[in-house]
């Protein structure tokens, strides 16, 4: 969450002061939301949607339930928490899907949001739960925008509708909606044409598009990265167009936040989807409650677990869990168990999903080195099928020998070697106290690290 980094930050600095007071006063709360306030405006949110947030939190903050209460300070970061999340939607608000199919979703936005990408990944998205989407480049302006969406309809194995750049967009969009009856494609997406800027020429096709094909669902593609022109441009488009949603991409870059917080409030257009990375799998739905959670360093273990449920072989995870309980785990298990991981995304993102690991501070010193975990791979790969089955083999000669096959050195071979015990040991540890809380832990023992995090 690289958009949310500084936000984050200043906001749970800010609140910390708050939450161990047995006594807050109207003071204590008027200084912390100053720099709530601060924190909002440095992250690009408009000074208006400041305002009523501040003035809102305060309203509710120095009410006798709160400044009286036993938890006060606690109280105050709810408070807080309860308005972000309002702040951004109240809830995730879903797709409209159409009665009678197909489900008509068309897909605006100005030229580099990344509405081709996206098209793709919600199609990816939907085609996982059930729907048989049907790509459509109705972009006849941009050169080779219809070949990239028929790569990436090739690289997802889905159908790509196209009739060449010499047809009218408007004419494109309806012969897809046919084909669509025809051939018993439930969803269609239409990729249509942007401009660097909005212009009436732009306005007008869409318009005639929509008027043609009335779709169920208008939702305008938007960079996150650009920050509040993001919101102009939301405000430009759903005046002419009638958004139903928006979709931010590039949530994961180095952006400050602005438009996640100032979209709904003030287009009235929720945020459906966010892009968190470049692969066709990186679109997940968007829920306030959840991002305002990690926002405050609350964690967000809904989305963890749901990743891990669409990623993780239930089969593998239960005979997974039967080796650590007979201590029986070995490198082949490390690797796979490392894959598996890889797969949910990248690591400092769900370690940023971890309650109490929000706040960036915390994760300064523990930073995943992606070339150090293919170090990893390349020595386990390195040893031989017995070697990697029975640990207790690898003496001297063996780790000479998987160094000078991996490019590594022996140091690194010895450094793995320790990690895989202690994690052996860990895991066995917490597969026999399921349940267990981790704040049980006892003090002192430090952050255990995986050989990639330094």
């Amino acid at each position: 969450m690289a958009m949310f980094e500084g936000l984050a930050e200043k906001l749970q600095g800010a609140l910390r002061k708050l939450r161990g007071k047995g006594k807050v006063t109207e003071a204590d709360v008027t200084e912390a939301l100053r720099e709530v306030r601060m924190a909002l405006l440095g992250a690009d949110v408009s000074l208006k949607v400041v305002k009523q947030f501040v003035s809102s939190v305060k309203e509710r903050a120095i009410g006798q339930d709160v400044l009286e209460s036993l938890t006060p300070g606690q109280q105050v970061v709810k408070v807080v928490y309860d308005e972000l999340v309002q702040l951004m939607g109240g809830s995730n608000a879903k797709l409209t899907v159409a009665s009678k199919p197909p489900t008509v979703i068309m897909l605006v936005g100005l030229q580099g949001a990344g509405k081709t990408t996206t098209v793709a990944k919600l199609a990816a998205f939907l085609h996982k739960q059930g729907r048989r989407p049907l790509l459509t480049a109705c972009d006849v302006y941009r050169p080779a925008a219809v070949k990239q969406l028929q790569v990436l309809g090739t690289q997802l194995d889905l159908p790509v509708f196209s009739m060449g750049t010499d047809i009218s967009p408007v004419d494109i969009a309806r012969a897809a909606v046919e084909h669509a009856n025809r051939h018993g494609n439930d969803m269609v997406l239409l990729d249509t044409a942007g401009r660097l800027h909005i212009n009436e020429e732009l306005m007008t096709e869409l318009e005639d598009i929509k008027k043609t094909v009335q779709p169920h669902e208008i939702l305008l593609v938007v960079d996150a990265m650009t920050g509040q022109d993001a919101v102009n441009v939301a405000e430009a488009f759903h005046a002419q167009l009638g958004l139903d949603g928006v979709v931010l991409t590039k949530l994961d870059g180095d952006a400050r936040g602005g438009a996640a917080l100032s979209v709904k409030a003030v287009t009235g257009c929720p945020i459906k989807f966010v892009g968190m990375g470049e692969k066709t799998d990186a679109l997940e739905p968007f829920h306030p409650e959840r991002m305002a959670s990690r926002i405050l360093g609350m964690g967000d273990v809904l989305t963890l677990i749901e990743k891990a449920q669409a990623t993780i072989d239930a089969n593998m995870a239960r005979e997974m869990e039967q080796k650590l309980r007979k201590a029986d785990f070995n490198f082949e298990d490390f690797l796979m168990q490392m894959q598996q991981m890889r797969k949910l995304g990248p690591m400092d993102q769900l370690l940023g999903m971890l309650p109490g690991m929000g706040n960036m501070k915390a994760l300064k010193d523990v930073q995943v080195d992606e070339k150090e975990m293919k170090h990893v791979e390349a020595i386990i790969l390195s040893m031989t099928v017995e070697e990697r089955r029975n640990p207790q083999l690898l003496k001297d000669s063996r780790k000479k020998r998987i160094a000078r096959g991996s490019g590594t050195s022996v140091q690194q071979v010895n450094n793995l070697i320790k990690t895989f015990e202690q994690t052996r040991k860990m895991m066995k540890q917490f597969t026999e106290m399921r349940g267990a809380m981790m704040g049980k832990a006892k003090k002192g023992k430090g952050m255990f690290r995986l050989p990639f995090m330094r």
